[in-house]
């Protein structure tokens, strides 16, 4: 669909389609990992199928055989990471089949990445979902004696975290990383500090000192912590009066309207869902409308498991310099490459695309591989490419203009 980015030559086979940056190749993970040459990936985002009771369509492996079956995919990581790269998965928990209590595979599975796959943890962050529904229903719905499972981990990997590294001007950190790149707005709380001068400094009980110039200084934000939420609702009261009923369900939940009973939708609202989150935080949420909206349209299943886009948006953000690259001198191209192993609607390769970074993306399923060219295409392409004989859309039917 356009010139060969030159991400593609890392690999010896043809994509299932590439787009300006980058391209997706359908196939077992496993065997296409082998294809890349050593030390030429700057990162890895991604979410994989998670060990739960029940298999799903998208071909989640069960909880006992599940850390022997990942570890296959991160020797392979390991090998292709340059020596700056990361990391990052985001893994789910599950409860034991049968029994009110958590499975534990999640940290077996980080035991052995360090032990057994020689990385190291650089930091655990956590994603909160507070439009998660009430899960395990037997538990949480039935006989409530559990909370909504409404937090994921996300465990942030380096082949070396190297504490020497950028301790002089002009030197790189390994694993590359600045939190200057993802700052956050100010709260008002914190504005207010800033305006009226008035700190609570001085000694705190935690041994702390506080020095009363110590939060004087405006800077550009303010420091992200470890907890990953949805965007806001800024988005949505812009555009108050625009959106659709159905609209507006799609940007607060990660669900699909149709399959949203009206007590799943009050739970999403806040509105009559009595089981506590394990996480207290404001709702947060949003979805990809154009990919969802895209799929409906022209009548495909989507991906039933989809990240959200805050994720590989903070990752890539916080673990790859921004452009312009003139100075970029530390990978194997010019400028870095963003993989994601388990690729499903490829959400992580259009955020890389839209912030100039090469990307790859490998899944195995074909209908995802398909769909997921949604994402880089508006809906007259879409029809355009599906009516057309020729193009590489695989085995669509044809849609009318009706």
């Amino acid at each position: 669909m356009t010139d060969d980015p030159a991400v593609l030559d890392l690999m010896d086979s043809e994509p299932a389609y590439s787009f300006e940056s980058g391209g997706l190749f359908q196939g077992d993970s496993r065997e296409s990992l082998k294809q890349l040459p050593d030390g030429c990936i700057d990162l890895v985002v991604t979410s994989p199928p998670f060990a739960l009771q029940h298999k799903k369509e998208y071909g989640n492996e069960d909880q006992e055989g599940y850390n022997d079956w990942f570890m296959e995919f991160a020797e392979e990581v390991h090998r292709v990471l340059t020596p700056h790269g990361s990391f990052v998965i985001e893994i789910g928990g599950a409860f034991e089949k049968g029994w009110p209590k958590r499975s534990i595979y999640q940290f077996q599975l980080l035991t052995r990445l360090v032990e057994e796959g020689d990385f190291d943890l650089a930091q655990d962050f956590y994603w909160y979902n507070p439009a998660k529904l009430p899960n395990p229903i037997e538990w949480v719905n039935v006989r409530k004696i559990r909370v909504t499972d409404a937090v994921t981990h996300i465990w942030w990997l380096s082949k070396d975290v190297n504490k020497d590294s950028a301790v002089k001007d002009g030197e790189h950190p390994q694993p590359e990383a600045s939190n200057q790149r993802v700052l956050q707005e100010y709260s008002e709380s914190h504005k207010n500090l800033l305006e009226t001068g008035e700190y609570n400094d001085g000694k705190r009980g935690s041994g702390w000192d506080i020095d009363p110039e110590s939060f004087a200084n405006k800077n550009e934000g303010s420091i992200p912590d470890n907890l990953i939420e949805g965007h806001s609702a800024r988005g949505v009261l812009e555009r108050w009066d625009e959106i659709s009923a159905l609209e507006f369900i799609e940007l607060i939940s990660d669900e699909d309207p149709e399959d949203l009973s009206a007590g799943d939708l009050l739970r999403t609202l806040g509105m009559g869902g009595q089981e506590p989150d394990n996480l207290v935080e404001a709702s947060n949420t949003a979805s990809n409308t154009h990919y969802l909206r895209m799929c409906r349209e022209f009548g495909f299943d989507h991906h039933p498991a989809r990240f959200p886009r805050d994720i590989p948006e903070f990752f890539i953000s916080f673990l790859t310099p921004d452009p312009p690259y003139d100075d970029w001198d530390r990978g194997a191209l010019d400028r870095p490459v963003v993989l994601d192993i388990f690729a499903g609607s490829n959400l992580t390769g259009r955020v890389a695309q839209s912030k100039g970074r090469y990307w790859l993306g490998f899944e195995q399923e074909e209908q995802y591989v398909q769909t997921s060219q949604f994402r880089f295409m508006d809906e007259d392409e879409i029809r355009d490419s599906l009516n057309d004989e020729t193009s590489d859309f695989g085995e669509f039917a044809e849609v009318g203009d009706d």
